[in-house]
């Protein structure tokens, strides 16, 4: 139920996001109605559209990063897949956040998200593939 709450967060939050970028190409298509605003004044609204969206988008992602530690530690617990996945998949948590309050307090650093989005691909990809190639270990099932 975790899951679905986190991702649930973080889809709604993209999805209003997005309304951002129609607005801002609305805002740019010339219509009849905006010939009241300078042409100056309707661009200074398109990036403030553009800027609202790409920040919506960034609060989403705390959504989406939190529901990654639940996982990593089911995936820890489960029995049925490596323990190194699910100790990668909390790690990858703990950068994601840090990835987001990097954008937010220190817009201009980014040492964080050199490490979070290739450990987010080995933690993600690493995970799929393994599900993919692997399957789970039926040895385990019969076992309390």
């Amino acid at each position: 139920m975790l899951f679905l709450l986190l991702n649930l967060g973080g889809v709604a939050i993209q999805c209003f996001s997005d309304l951002f970028l129609v607005v801002g190409s609305l805002l740019l298509n010339s219509a009849d109605y905006l010939n009241v605003f300078q042409v100056n004044q309707l661009q200074a609204l398109a990036m403030l559209s553009l800027n609202l969206h790409k920040n919506g988008f960034m609060f989403a992602q705390l959504f989406y990063g939190a529901w990654l530690f639940p996982l990593g530690y089911l995936v820890f617990k489960s029995g049925f897949l490596p323990k190194i996945l699910g100790i990668v998949l909390m790690i990858h948590c703990a950068f994601w956040l840090m990835t987001f309050l990097q954008f937010f307090l220190f817009p201009g650093f980014t040492a964080i998200t050199y490490v979070s989005y290739p450990l987010g691909f080995i933690a993600e990809f690493g995970l799929s593939l393994w599900l993919l190639l692997m399957g789970v270990n039926d040895d385990n099932r019969d076992k309390p």
